[in-house]
């Protein structure tokens, strides 16, 4: 049998209301001979017969009576499928999904969500954190749909926009003697080292700084969180270098200090998608949010 046609289930449902069939034209748009064509193909599928005429008026079979309770049914989900799905029309509503380091997550993205938040309440948003490489991996199997990453990224599928410059700055503990503003990759290399756990961008820009200089930097710890590297120094086991993004006025109360690196190192935000993508309202809105927050 072929599913049930839907407007011959409310053709039916109208002549059964009305007890006519020119009133169920009449209400549908169409002609009487047409509401009757609907009746009988509906009958011919479901092998039994719906109407019948008592007097001069249309009333349901006992079939007919069965099938009433079924049709409105479905017809009250088809319209709370329509409902549910028009706020997607206009992209009220939706899903994205957003791949980025622990440190954008932390210090970049809350404020940019909330307002997102606020413009498209119905907009479900999930965030994911990871190195570079794995989020670009995410999005290249289409698990996410935008990624906050460092760069350098490269694939000729993705769609790559630089939007934030992070300087990266030496920290160390509060109250340490420093005459110098800046701090040299010789001083540096001579104090205990809490560097990022080696694979991801940030930390291979922070080697390669050493290096330029001649230097093999040796770290006593290597950790994948910036807050446990922060605690660390804030304890007194060391310096580190890390984003100047993650010394917020609240974080610099926590036994810690710091001076730009001499010479001076950062590092490179993006945005990358997918080239193909889809770009959904949600999608536009969250490039634009963070694009104005970070100019």
């Amino acid at each position: 049998m072929r599913d049930l046609h839907l407007g011959q289930l409310r053709t039916f449902s109208d002549v059964v209301e009305l007890g006519s069939f020119s009133a169920a034209a009449e209400r549908a748009g169409i002609s009487q001979p047409a509401v009757s064509l609907q009746i009988r193909q509906l009958e011919r599928q479901l092998g039994v017969r719906l109407v019948e005429r008592v007097g001069r008026r249309a009333q349901a079979t006992a079939a007919g009576h069965d099938l009433l309770v079924h049709a409105a049914r479905i017809q009250e989900g088809v319209a709370s499928a329509i409902e549910a799905i028009a706020p997607h029309r206009d992209g009220a509503a939706g899903r994205i999904r957003i791949g980025t380091g622990a440190t954008a997550c932390v210090y970049l993205l809350p404020p940019n969500l909330r307002q997102l938040k606020e413009a498209m309440p119905a907009l479900e948003i999930t965030v994911q954190t990871g190195n570079t490489a794995d989020m670009l991996k995410l999005l290249e199997a289409n698990s996410l749909d935008i990624a906050l990453v460092t760069l350098p990224v490269s694939g000729r599928a993705f769609a790559i926009e630089e939007i934030y410059r992070d300087e990266l700055v030496a920290v160390f503990p509060d109250g340490t003697n420093l005459p110098w503003k800046t701090v040299s990759p010789a001083l540096m290399a001579g104090k205990p080292l809490l560097l990022y756990e080696r694979g991801g961008n940030t930390r291979r820009l922070i080697d390669r700084w050493f290096l330029r200089a001649g230097f093999a930097p040796k770290p006593i710890m290597e950790l994948g969180s910036v807050e446990a590297i922060k605690q660390m120094v804030g304890a007194g086991l060391g310096w580190a270098i890390l984003p100047k993004l993650a010394l917020s006025q609240a974080a610099l109360s926590e036994n810690i200090a710091w001076r730009s690196l001499s010479p001076r190192l950062s590092r490179s935000l993006a945005l990358v998608m997918r080239r193909d993508k889809h770009l959904s309202r949600g999608i536009r809105e969250m490039v634009a949010v963070l694009g104005a927050a970070t100019k």
